[in-house]
């Protein structure tokens, strides 16, 4: 729906000509079929003419192309509110604002119907929501809103205009940092929270987001003390509380977490987001039978609650019973499932129909959750194409001679890269077996720094990275490398090496290699119609979208190929490539040959790696606690019969690896 429809319809609907406008929407329909702002606008003229039932069809419309879009779920609880359903209304007003907080009639509904109902102390604590929102200036308002649609360059030029005029209003402070947030531009986010704390130093809202920020950079100490304080000042706060447990978790105070989440569960019995973070706490410390009773008992106190059960299958070692697989299909037959939970059991029931050998149910479910992700996403495979290509012009002979041996001369980092589900968690489980080495996570660093070289000083806007690389003094590439080491100091013990596993990172090992130029990287790599199609029925939390579509998957592995190639060539002997098929069929040769090349000498431990005991946060997890693990190389065979828009994809890559 174009702007000038939208302007020709509003102002129809202002002089509640509703029918007119109905009339109007009805030829917008016929070339646009899939218009959000066409359902929306029609469901709230019916609802004006009582037309009720008519409005809530198109609302059910609406859902299935935008499940979250804040003003359709307030349009319906208005309807639901108009025919006196105040329990649907209420739903769907709370679901309105945690989709979009800047619905002032979403939370003035709430708490109207909490009051009708004598729920004062309830009604109470949503009033600074409303109060909050009611005195925001309307450039802010409207700031809030494009957030919410995923419009962010709208909302970042709104909030910069609001700034210059008023540069210490720390509402347009804060919004301007969750663009950040959402943009992963982390730095610039931690700095404009940590600005609008020293102005608002009381302000919890703040704090809360301040403290997500440094998790978010992994400054996981200072955001531990900050939500500590927080916690102190807020001792009966239930939200803080659950908040600081999932940062001792993160700390690795798992003895806390528990003790905490304990705690919560006091306040508010069943509540299945805590059952399933106490499950997560249990899982990743290694108490696999505690963990699945915690999931267990939040699926049985919210059979809605997705996360619940996709914890369960992400597992691998659960296997679901027809009840549970029951429960689930009802799930989804009902029409107020919220769109991660509906996406989260699609998945679930994947993993149960694949475990029954059932695979073409299998196959659906996969497929239902992944086109779902996929219509969220913006990800473009062409776009990503030139990325890679762009890497490959920047980084020529020259331009890497130029750069030559700038960089920090500290060999400490051993970078495992390469795709997911390619076997990088059992590499860096082998390695972390050895004294020498400590383990670390996912490391997110390196694509902060991207990030931020990405949009030159914006958040949005043009991206300048690689070839901004190409306008740097030599002198930065130290300073890159300094920073990275003094900031992953955290997550190290005391063993001269450590290990950042971030997959991603092989798109960027020409910036790491000016930066670090003594790093080791090892790329971890499996057949790619068995890493390709592990990926698709691996429900990621972020940065894999590529993962969401058969065809995306193929091109982005091709791709993905090309640009090791070229990095095989343009640093020579610097990169160790590991085949994860090589590693489970000749164990201790691939073993040895690893730490040949990290310099290492060799160790029984890196051998029995299941036996480590350190926390493992991947969906690995419980594979890697097992001696090595055979199951998944042929997994893909079960669904090979619809596997052919991945093999178009990978083309010639395909004859490079044995069938």
């Amino acid at each position: 729906m174009n702007q000038q429809d939208k302007i020709q319809i509003e102002q129809l609907m202002r002089e509640k000509r509703f029918d007119d406008a109905l009339v109007a929407l009805a030829s917008i329909f016929e070339t646009q079929t899939s218009s959000v702002d066409a359902f929306y606008y029609s469901a709230v003229c019916l609802r004006y003419l009582s037309r009720f039932d008519e409005a809530l069809e198109q609302l059910k419309a609406l859902r299935k192309i935008a499940p979250s879009y804040g003003r359709g779920l307030q349009e319906e609880g208005h309807i639901h509110r108009a025919k006196g359903n105040l329990k649907q209304a209420l739903h769907l007003y709370t679901r309105a604002t945690h989709a979009n907080p800047s619905l002032q009639g979403s939370w003035r509904g709430q708490i109207e119907i909490l009051l009708k109902q004598n729920r004062e102390a309830e009604a109470l604590r949503l009033k600074p929501h409303l109060e909050r929102v009611l005195k925001m200036p309307p450039p802010l308002i409207a700031a809030m809103d494009h957030i919410a649609q995923g419009k962010l360059s709208n909302a970042e030029d709104l909030c910069r205009d609001f700034l210059k005029q008023r540069p210490h209003h720390v509402e347009a402070m804060r919004l301007l940092a969750e663009v950040g947030m959402k943009l992963n531009i982390l730095h610039d986010a931690e700095f404009l929270l940590e600005s609008a704390l020293k102005l608002e130093p009381e302000n919890d809202l703040l704090r809360v987001d301040f403290i997500e920020a440094l998790r978010k950079r992994q400054k996981i100490e200072a955001a531990h003390a900050e939500v500590l304080t927080l916690y102190k000042d807020n001792p009966d706060n239930v939200h803080f509380e659950s908040l600081y447990a999932v940062l001792c978790m993160q700390m690795g105070d798992y003895d806390k977490a528990l003790e905490l989440f304990d705690s919560v569960l006091a306040k508010i019995p069943g509540d299945p987001v805590t059952l399933t973070s106490k499950g997560h706490a249990l899982k990743t410390r290694g108490n696999t039978p505690e963990a699945i009773a915690s999931y267990k008992k939040a699926t049985q106190s919210s059979l809605a609650y997705g996360e619940a059960w996709h914890s369960l299958a992400n597992l691998k070692t659960v296997k679901f019973n027809d009840d549970d697989i029951g429960k689930m299909l009802a799930q989804l037959e009902g029409d107020d499932l919220k769109f991660m939970d509906r996406v989260y059991i699609n998945f679930s029931l994947g993993k149960a129909f694949e475990d029954a050998e059932k695979f073409d149910q299998a196959f659906s479910h996969y497929a239902a959750g992944n086109k779902a992700k996929k219509a969220q996403s913006r990800y473009s495979a062409e776009q990503m194409t030139d990325e890679f290509n762009q890497q490959k012009q920047v980084f020529s002979p020259e331009f890497i001679s130029a750069a030559k041996d700038s960089g920090h001369s500290a060999a400490d980092p051993i970078f495992v890269v390469g795709l997911p589900r390619a076997g990088s968690t059992l590499l860096e489980q082998i390695l972390s077996s050895h004294s020498q080495v400590d383990g670390t996570l996912e490391l997110p660093n390196v694509l902060s720094l991207v990030n931020e070289l990405r949009r030159g000083g914006n958040m949005t806007g043009d991206n300048l990275y690689p070839s901004i690389l190409e306008t740097l003094d030599n002198s930065k590439y130290r300073e890159f490398g300094e920073t990275y080491i003094a900031d992953t100091q955290v997550h190290r013990q005391s063993a001269p090496f450590f290990i950042d596993k971030m997959p991603n990172n092989f798109r960027h090992i020409g910036l790491i290699k000016l930066m670090l130029p003594n790093a080791k990287i090892i790329d971890a790599r499996r057949h790619p119609l068995g890493c390709c199609f592990s990926g698709y029925k691996q429900l990621f939390a972020e940065g894999q979208a590529f993962s969401y579509d058969l065809a995306d998957a193929g091109t982005y592995f091709r791709d993905y190929e090309s640009l090791m190639d070229f990095w095989q060539g343009a640093f020579p002997e610097q990169i160790l490539h590991v085949q994860y098929e090589d590693v489970v069929n000749d164990f201790e040769t691939q073993v040895r040959r690893i730490l040949n090349y990290c310099g290492l000498p060799f160790e029984e431990a890196c051998l029995s790696f299941y036996k480590t005991e350190r926390a493992v946060r991947t969906p690995s997890s419980e594979q890697v606690r097992q001696p090595i693990y055979r199951g998944g190389i042929d997994q893909w065979r079960n669904f090979e019969a619809y596997l052919d828009p991945l093999k178009e994809a990978l083309g010639p890559v395909l004859d490079r690896y044995p069938s």
